[in-house]
């Protein structure tokens, strides 16, 4: 079986199902696990995805208030890749190529009997779904049952464990510094199974925007900052956006040194096999006496600027 993914938290789960060997494409953005990178790239991003926070933010709504597709696809290549499977999304259109930009790509072919999955994690259930519906294309539905078991037990362990601390600290997860979004999707859960208590986004809803006036306002315990598609160094650049704001070094998180940078790009941000890892790092944050789950330094780091 050939497969394309296009989006790599697919790839993550392909891989996790034994069936890395079958992909023979990804997108620009696949990078894990490691050589993977050898594969053809299919997708680009339409925009400059240099420069700081504000201006990414800029580019991506002009693109998408002009009707355009922020991430193009390779049509030809992935014609000649000749794909029994394509794995897709239909989530978020700032995340990866999405579900109409690959059934454009496809639209002209003939005598071409290709399978197109399309996730759309909403919540954490939905992720499941999602490995499901991606081990029925590659005909590997027991190791997809297997792989979801698995991360489950692993994280109503953690989710048990964090239920018996007495403190629940409130924490606000920053998605984008500027302007500041905070994390929704499956990261309030991730949050509650840590033993924390999400301030903002919903479980299961789109991740909202919110002010600083908001963010200052809630006081919260711990500030987490995963930025969708940053890993730690490029958000620690960033950070002072936030820093600069009024009455930030008054926040509790700050005076308390509660201020955490997270390799967003890597575990939060990818709704797949390693959530469970993501819940790891939320867990040794939030109770490092507790949890000690060897992540800091390559998850997440403590800031103090």
């Amino acid at each position: 079986m050939r497969v394309v993914s296009l989006i790599c938290s697919a790839t993550e789960i392909v891989c996790a199902l034994g069936r890395g060997g079958d992909l023979v494409g990804r997108s620009h953005e696949c990078d894990f696990p490691p050589g993977i990178e050898a594969l053809p790239v299919l997708t680009a991003p339409q925009f400059e995805i240099a420069g700081a926070s504000a201006e990414i933010d800029r580019r991506v709504k002009d693109l998408v208030r002009d009707g355009l597709a922020i991430y193009g696809i390779d049509a030809d290549l992935l014609r000649d890749l000749r794909p029994d499977v394509i794995v897709t999304q239909d989530q978020c259109e700032v995340c990866g190529a999405s579900l109409a930009d690959v059934e454009a790509a496809v639209g002209d072919w003939t005598g071409t009997d290709v399978r197109i999955v399309s996730c759309k994690p909403l919540g954490l259930e939905d992720v499941w779904t999602d490995i499901r519906n991606v081990g029925d294309a590659l005909d590997a539905g027991d190791a997809a049952e297997r792989t979801i078991a698995g991360l489950q037990a692993r994280m109503d362990a953690i989710s048990a464990a964090a239920a018996e601390m007495p403190e629940k600290p409130t924490v606000a997860t920053v998605e984008w510094i500027d302007p500041l979004m905070a994390a929704g999707n499956w990261m309030p859960e991730l949050v509650a199974m840590a033993g924390g208590r999400n301030l903002f986004g919903a479980a299961g809803g789109h991740a909202p925007w919110i002010s600083w006036a908001d963010l200052r306002a809630a006081d919260p315990d711990v500030v987490l900052v995963l930025p969708c598609g940053f890993d730690m160094d490029r958000s620690i650049a960033e950070m002072p956006a936030l820093t600069a704001q009024p009455g930030w070094a008054g926040l509790r998180a700050v005076r308390n040194g509660r201020v955490f940078v997270t390799d967003g790009n890597q575990y939060f941000n990818r709704p797949g096999p390693r959530l469970a890892e993501s819940l790891e790092i939320l867990a040794e944050i939030l109770h490092p006496a507790q949890f000690g789950f060897g992540r800091e330094g390559k998850g997440w780091r403590r800031y103090a600027g």
